[in-house]
C-alpha cells in the first residue's frame, strides 16, 4: 500500500492512557451537555467557563483542564444542527476552526475528539476539516523548511478501535489526495507549470509498489496530431522550455475482477491570461487555481492508490497547458479541427479549458468501448457563471442521457451531501447545443461567444454541449446502440476561495461513491 503524505502524522487514540502522548484536547460538539462519558471531564471544564462567558458555546474557546494529564480544551461548537439548512459541513467548519484555535494556544500535539450528532459521518467530516487546517502549501515546505509542519502530530479519539482504524485510514486516504490536489491546484505557475507537474506526478507514483502507471506526452509533434485543440492552446507558451504543455496519463487497473471503469479528463490550465483575449481589469489575478480539474485526478488516483479497490479500473487524462499571450497564441476566428474531426470555430481565446479538455475526452470515448461498464467524465474550472448559478462551495454536475438515466448526478449528489462535498445538479438543454452549433458553412461548432460565461445565458452547460459535440460523443447517446456515460463537472466555486487554500473538491464525494 502506498504510504500517505498528510500535513503530519496522524493517529488513532482509543485509550485514555495515551492522552499523554498530547498537549491539548480540541471537541467538537453540538453542545457541551453532549460532553460524557469518557469526556464528561471536558464537559465540567466547559460548563463552569460559561458560567463566565457565554460566548463559549458560540465559537472556539480554551478552557483549562484542572488536574488532568492534556491539562487544556479548545471546545468547537458545531451550532445547531436540526434546522433545514443544516447540514455535516458545520462538523468540518467546526474543526478547522478549533484546530486554528488550538495553533494559537500553541498546541503541538493536539488531540481531535468528534461528538457526533444526527449526521453518519460526522466524524470523517471533521476529521477533514481538522486536516485542511494543518496542511501547509508545496513552496513553503519547500523554501522554509522549519514551517513544514504546523504541528507535530495529530491524535484522533475514538473509543471504538475497530471504528477508529476505519475512520483514520479512510480520512488519510482522502486527505492524501486532497494534499496533491492542494499541491498541484494551489501553488504558484511557476513551481507547478506544465514540466513541473508531470514530475510532480511521476515521483508521486515512481515508488515500486504504486499501482498506477504513469506516461507524460509532451512532444509537440505528438501533441499537434494526437491532441490539436489542446496544441492551439499549447502553440504560444510551447515557445518557453519552461511552460511547454504536457498530457499526463495514468491509469490503475485493479488485481481483482473490473465491473466500473472510470475514464477521467482534468483542465490543468497553469496559468490563464485569456491569451489574446486577454483578462484585463485586475482579473487576472487567482488564474493560476484553472488547473484544479487536473488536480482533482492526480488527487483521486493518490488515493485510489492507498485505498486499492478491488473492482474499479480508473483512467486519467491531465491536459496541462499555460494560456500564454504573444506572437504565437491561436485567436478568436481560428478553424482547428478536433481530434473527433469536428470543426471548430474559435469564438474567445479566454475558452481555453474546453479546447484543452476536448480531443482527451474524444481520445476517452475511443478507449471506452474497450472497457467495462465505462463512465467519463470531464472535471474542470471552466467558467464564471457556475459561481454566479450556484455561489462559491458547490460543485456543478451535469450529465448526458445515458448517464441521466441511472441517476449519476442524483446519486453523487447524495454522496457528497453526507460527506460535507455537495454538489448543485444542472441539465444540458438543447438550447445549449444550439448555443454551440456552428454559425456558418465554415464551421461544424462555435467555441465560445465573446462575453465572458458569467454575462451568458446558460453560460455553464453550454460548454458541456460543446465537449460533448466536439469530442463526437454526441454519437453515443440515448439514440445510440452504443450508448456511453459521460458527466461533466465544473468545480469553479467548490475548488476554493483566492487568496486561500483549495479544497480538494470533489475528492471526498468521489471516494465515498466509489470505495466505500
Amino acid at each position: 500500500m502506498a504510504d500517505c503524505r498528510l500535513p503530519c502524522p496522524v493517529n488513532l487514540v482509543s485509550s485514555e492512557g495515551d492522552f499523554s502522548q498530547y498537549d491539548g484536547l480540541v471537541v467538537v460538539s453540538h453542545s457541551p451537555d453532549a460532553l460524557t462519558g469518557k469526556l464528561e471531564f471536558v464537559g465540567t471544564a466547559v460548563q463552569e467557563a460559561l458560567e463566565l462567558d457565554k460566548a463559549v458555546g458560540n465559537k472556539p474557546n480554551l478552557v483549562a483542564l484542572i488536574g488532568h494529564p492534556l491539562k487544556r480544551a479548545v471546545f468547537s461548537p458545531t451550532g445547531p444542527l436540526n434546522r433545514d439548512y443544516d447540514d455535516v459541513r458545520r462538523y468540518g467548519d467546526a474543526a478547522n476552526a478549533g484546530i486554528k484555535r488550538a495553533l494559537e494556544a500553541g498546541f503541538a500535539r493536539p488531540l481531535l475528539a468528534t461528538v457526533p450528532h444526527l449526521f453518519k459521518d460526522a466524524s470523517l467530516v471533521s476529521l477533514l476539516g481538522a486536516l485542511h487546517a494543518l496542511y501547509v502549501p508545496i513552496e513553503v515546505r519547500e523554501d522554509v523548511p522549519e514551517r513544514r509542519q504546523k504541528v507535530e502530530s495529530l491524535g484522533v479519539w475514538n473509543e471504538d478501535e475497530a471504528k477508529g482504524n476505519k475512520l483514520v485510514s479512510l480520512g488519510t486516504a482522502i486527505e492524501s489526495g486532497r494534499l496533491v490536489y492542494r499541491d498541484i491546484g494551489g501553488s504558484d505557475p511557476e513551481r507547478m507549470a506544465a514540466p513541473n507537474v508531470a514530475e510532480y506526478v511521476t515521483q508521486l507514483f515512481a515508488d515500486k509498489g504504486s499501482m498506477v502507471k504513469v506516461e507524460v506526452l509532451g512532444d509537440r509533434a505528438s501533441l499537434k496530431t494526437k491532441y490539436p485543440l489542446f496544441a492551439a492552446v499549447d502553440r504560444c507558451a510551447n515557445k518557453v522550455e519552461r511552460h511547454q504543455g504536457r498530457v499526463i496519463k495514468l491509469e490503475y487497473s485493479p488485481e481483482g475482477k473490473v465491473d466500473t471503469t472510470l475514464l477521467l479528463v482534468g483542465k490543468g490550465v497553469t496559468y490563464d491570461t485569456g491569451g489574446a483575449d486577454v483578462k484585463a481589469g485586475g482579473h487576472m489575478a487567482g488564474m493560476h487555481r484553472d488547473k484544479c480539474g487536473s488536480a482533482f485526478v492526480a488527487g483521486f488516483f493518490r488515493a485510489l492508490d492507498i485505498i486499492r479497490p478491488h473492482n474499479i479500473k480508473v483512467i486519467g487524462r491531465m491536459a496541462m497547458v499555460r494560456n500564454s499571450i504573444g506572437v504565437e497564441s491561436y485567436v478568436a476566428d481560428e478553424l482547428i479541427t478536433s481530434r473527433a474531426g469536428v470543426r471548430v470555430r474559435v469564438g474567445n481565446t479566454d475558452a481555453e479549458g474546453r479546447m484543452a479538455m476536448a480531443d482527451p475526452l474524444c481520445e476517452m470515448k475511443e478507449l471506452a468501448a474497450g472497457e467495462l461498464n465505462p463512465h467519463i467524465f470531464t472535471i474542470a474550472t471552466l467558467t464564471g457563471h457556475a459561481i454566479r448559478a450556484m455561489g462559491p462551495n458547490y460543485s456543478i454536475v451535469m450529465d448526458n442521457g445515458p448517464a441521466r438515466n441511472v441517476g449519476f448526478a442524483q446519486e453523487i449528489q447524495n454522496f457528497g451531501h453526507d460527506i460535507g462535498d455537495p454538489f448543485e445538479i444542472s441539465t444540458i438543454r438543447r438550447e445549449d447545443y444550439e448555443f454551440a452549433q456552428g454559425k456558418s458553412e465554415y464551421e461544424d461548432v462555435l467555441q465560445c461567444n465573446n462575453q465572458p460565461s458569467s454575462a451568458t445565458a446558460r453560460g455553464h452547460q453550454f460548454p458541456a454541449a460543446f465537449l460533448i459535440r466536439t469530442s463526437g460523443l454526441d454519437k453515443h447517446g440515448v439514440d445510440s446502440t452504443q450508448q456511453l456515460k459521460y458527466t461533466h463537472i465544473d468545480i469553479a466555486g467548490s475548488s476554493g476561495p483566492f487568496p486561500g487554500i483549495p479544497t480538494g473538491a470533489p475528492i471526498p464525494a468521489f471516494v465515498a461513491k466509489y470505495f466505500t
